[in-house]
């Protein structure tokens, strides 16, 4: 075989493939004990005939177009190895040259990893790592949290303030027409929620038990509901009911009610050792994504079309699964944010993303194996079986961890871990 490699840019490649009689031979060799399973010869049971007896009765049409079929699937294959050249796309196959038991040409055309050079991975700028300290501020933030969940409630008689719960009944309308949705009664509405549109929760704040008043709002103009968007529309409003939260005082007996303390100091000594942790994790993942980001902005690296198309693909499937829980569109997303359209939007917004996620894969993964960096059985069985173990009481978990593909994946992020765990040991030693 021989094979000619022709560089139609850094990112798609056209190799010319030519088979000689030898590999024409093995692959009607193939090609025979293929079709010879589907032969129909007296004296012979079906499936059981020879290639040679198979040879004399096989359509001729049949034998070639499997023959080349063959030769150019196992030549394509080879082909791509001999060469160190890693397909991301199917390959285009042109066949230009046959001539039977003789002699095969083809032409595969396909986007490849692109070759590259990493950027001195070895000499970045960590970021100075910040220390974790945590002081009485985040710890009562965390406490007035807590009695926030625990608080009960009490029934006022004043003037309503933000952070009381207002029941109400109210009415909306749009040109003296009352709208859909818009209409509720004994709705319980916690002032400062921002739960509805803006003005209609500060434009209870003053008021008393029994007043029935008018808000004049306005609806945003990426409203998810078109004919609101944007309009003026009045509230009829009547408060029913002011209650306020009566916070737990912070105590013993308020610590022995959250958990297992004995006192209120235990709790805020744990409070404290779990936010000095979690900061402890945040500067570790600040230092990594820095790492990362600045190995590839310094390493030049091109991008294959297919996979920026296919990771935009996946940023739009992401993206218009959540907007729908929030009533919009992508279209709608995008006019909010400034673009002209949703394809506007998938140019330049999606398409940054893409290109950073895609050249990030592939510094990762030059990275891993310039370092000899890969995922061993004993490592990918240890972390199933401990996923195993989170999840033993939800049985259709465990068993998707048997799926080949969820353990290619999770080899996958095996490795991602262990590569950047590698880049910040490289720049933080010493």
């Amino acid at each position: 075989m021989k094979t000619k490699v022709e560089n139609n840019s850094e990112t798609q490649v056209t190799l010319t493939v030519t088979l000689g009689k030898s590999e024409l031979d093995d692959a009607e060799k193939v090609a025979l004990h293929k079709l010879a399973k589907t032969l129909k010869v007296p004296g012979f049971r079906k499936g059981k005939v020879p290639a040679s007896v198979a040879a004399k009765h096989v359509n001729p049409s049949a034998l070639m177009e499997e023959i080349v079929e063959n030769a150019v699937s196992k030549a394509v294959a080879t082909a791509f190895l001999e060469e160190k050249l890693q397909p991301v796309s199917r390959p285009d196959i042109e066949l230009k040259k046959y001539v039977p038991a003789q002699e095969l040409e083809f032409t595969a055309k396909a986007e490849t990893v692109p070759k590259f050079k990493l950027a001195d991975y070895k000499k970045l700028k960590p970021l100075k790592q910040e220390k974790a300290t945590i002081g009485k501020k985040e710890v009562d933030e965390v406490l007035d949290r807590i009695r926030g969940q625990m608080a009960t409630r009490k029934e006022v008689k004043r003037a309503a303030k933000l952070e009381d719960i207002a029941t109400v009944d109210f009415i909306g309308k749009k040109d003296d027409v009352a709208f859909d949705g818009g209409t509720a009664k004994d709705y319980e509405l916690h002032l400062g929620s921002k739960t509805f549109i803006d003005g209609f929760e500060d434009g209870i704040v003053g008021h008393k038990v029994g007043d029935e008043f008018d808000l004049k709002l306005k609806f945003p103009k990426n409203y998810q509901a078109e004919n609101l968007a944007g309009a003026d529309v009045v509230f009829t409003v009547t408060l029913k009911k002011l209650e306020e939260n009566e916070l737990p005082e912070v105590n013993d007996e308020f610590a022995a009610k959250v958990g297992p303390y004995d006192s209120a100091k235990e709790l805020q000594d744990d409070i404290k050792r779990e936010l000095t942790a979690q900061k402890e994790r945040e500067n570790s993942e600040k230092l990594r994504d820095d790492l990362l980001d600045q190995l590839v902005s310094k390493t030049k690296v091109s991008v294959p079309p297919s996979l920026h198309d296919d990771q935009v693909q996946s940023i739009e499937r992401d993206m218009t699964q959540n907007l729908m829980y929030q009533g919009q569109t992508i279209e709608q997303y995008a006019t909010s944010q400034g673009f002209k359209s949703a394809d506007e939007w998938r140019e330049k917004e999606a398409g940054e993303l893409a290109d950073k996620r895609v050249r990030t894969g592939l510094v990762l993964s030059e990275l891993s194996r310039v370092e000899d960096i890969a995922v061993s059985k004993e490592e990918l069985a240890a972390r199933l079986d401990a996923l195993r173990e989170q999840y033993a009481k939800q049985p259709d978990m465990v068993k998707q961890l048997d799926d080949e593909s969820v353990q290619r994946d999770m080899a996958n992020r095996i490795l991602t871990e262990k590569t950047i765990d590698r880049l910040v040991e490289l720049n933080t030693k010493g």
